[in-house]
C-alpha cells in the first residue's frame, strides 16, 4: 500500500486497520514523524512505545523480530517505534517479514521514519506491494498546505481561526506541523477552547501566547550556523539560552531548512540559480520573500555532498537530544558549531 500527504489522511484508518509494518519516507521528516503519530494515535491499543536506532537493527537485524514479539514490562501491549536513515532497516524488516511468513507469530506494529530515504528505495520496493504493509512518501509542504493543515487541526481542538491566523501560526512553526500542533494546543489551552466549546481565536490571542515569529525565534540561530557564520554563533547560542529556546525545536528548525536546501538544489541542478525562478517556482519551494536572501547565501554553502553529509549528522543529534533530555542545551550547541564550521568551509 503506498500513499503520499495528499491522501495519507483518507489512507491512514484503513492502513491502520490492514498494515502491521509503516514506512514513512521522504524529504519532509517533520511531515512524515506526524503521520507515524497519527498512526499510533489511531491504533486500538498502541500500548508501549519500544524505539530502535536504525544503526543497531543495521547491526542486529533479527533485534526488530525479538522486540516486536516480546511482551510488554507492563503485561500489555506495544508498538515498535524505529527512527532511520535511508535503508537502514532494510535487512531488519526483511527479517521479520520472512520469520512472520514462516509461522513465527503475531508481532506488534512496527513504524519506520527513514531521514533520507524515498519510495523508491529498497525498503519501500520490500514493502509497497505488501498487503500487510504502508509506505507514505513525504515532501516539504508549502505554506497553504501547511495552514490548511494548522486549521484542521484548530477545529478539532474547538478552535476558530481565519486563513491569516493559520497561515501566521504555519509561518511562526517554520512550516513544521509538529510545532504547529504544540501551538494549537497552546492556544487552545489559553483560549478554554473545546469541541464541545468553540471559541473564535484573534490576533490578540495569538499575539499573547503565540509562537515568537521568525525574525526573534529560531531563524537567525539557524540561518547563523547554515551560512557557516562562526563569528554570530556564540551571541546567538547564548540568545537561546536566555531565551529558554527549546533544543529539539530549534534542531527541527534547522532540519526543515536542510531539506528545504536539499529540495532546492536538486531542483536547480548544478548549474542553476534562484534568479532564474519566477515567483510561483519560488512558492513551490517554500521561498518566502523575506527569507530568500538568506537561503542564496546558504546554499552557496552547502552543495549536494555536503548535504548529503549533512542529513546523517542532524539525524544523530536529533537522537542524542532526545536521549540526553537533560544535556540537551549543551549538546545542540556542540552539533550546531560543528556543522556551522562544517559550513564555513569552502
Amino acid at each position: 500500500m503506498k500513499a503520499t500527504q495528499r491522501d495519507f489522511a483518507s489512507t491512514a484508518r484503513r492502513a491502520v486497520d490492514q498494515c502491521g509494518i509503516f514506512f514513512f519516507c521522504g524529504p519532509d521528516e517533520a511531515g512524515a514523524s506526524a503521520a507515524a503519530q497519527s498512526v499510533t494515535e489511531l491504533l486500538a491499543d498502541a500500548g508501549e512505545r519500544i524505539e530502535i536506532s536504525g544503526g543497531d537493527l543495521k547491526k542486529d537485524p533479527a533485534l526488530l523480530g525479538d522486540e516486536a514479539r516480546s511482551g510488554s514490562l507492563f503485561g500489555g501491549k506495544r508498538h515498535i517505534y524505529v527512527r532511520a536513515n535511508g535503508d537502514e532497516a532494510h535487512e531488519a524488516l526483511k527479517t521479520l517479514i520472512e520469520t512472520s511468513d514462516a509461522g513465527a507469530g503475531e508481532a506488534a506494529p512496527v513504524l519506520v521514519v527513514a531521514t533520507a530515504a524515498t519510495d523508491k528505495s529498497r525498503t519501500a520496493k520490500l514493502l509497497e506491494k505488501r498487503k500487510d504493509a504502508l509506505v507514505a512518501m513525504f515532501w516539504p509542504p508549502d505554506l497553504g498546505s501547511v495552514a490548511g493543515s494548522v486549521r484542521q487541526m484548530a477545529d478539532a481542538a474547538g478552535l476558530r481561526l481565519s486563513g491569516d491566523l493559520a497561515e501566521r501560526i504555519a509561518r511562526a512553526a517554520g512550516l513544521d506541523v509538529r510545532l504547529a500542533q504544540s501551538e494549537i494546543i497552546k492556544l487552545a489551552t489559553y483560549c478554554d477552547a473545546s469541541p464541545q466549546s468553540p471559541v473564535a481565536l484573534t490576533a490578540e490571542d495569538l499575539e499573547a501566547v503565540g509562537a515568537a515569529t521568525e525574525e526573534d525565534s529560531f531563524m537567525p540561530l539557524v540561518n547563523a550556523v547554515l551560512k557557516g557564520e562562526t563569528g554570530k554563533l556564540d551571541g546567538e547560542l547564548k540568545r537561546m539560552r536566555e531565551h529558554g529556546m527549546n533544543p529539539v525545536g530549534v534542531l527541527l528548525a534547522v532540519e526543515r531548512r536542510a531539506a528545504q536546501l536539499a529540495q532546492i538544489t536538486s531542483q536547480l541542478g548544478p548549474r542553476g540559480s534562484l534568479d532564474g525562478l519566477d515567483r510561483g517556482a519560488k512558492a513551490r519551494l517554500g521561498i518566502f520573500w523575506k527569507e530568500e536572501r538568506e537561503i542564496q547565501e546558504q546554499l552557496r554553502s552547502w552543495h549536494r555532498r555536503k548535504l548529503d553529509r549533512l542529513g546523517p549528522k542532524l539525524m544523530q543529534l536529533h537522537k542524542d537530544l532526545l536521549g540526553n533530555s537533560q544535556s540537551a542545551e549543551l549538546l545542540l550547541a556542540q552539533g550546531l558549531t560543528e556543522i556551522a564550521r562544517f559550513a564555513a568551509r569552502r
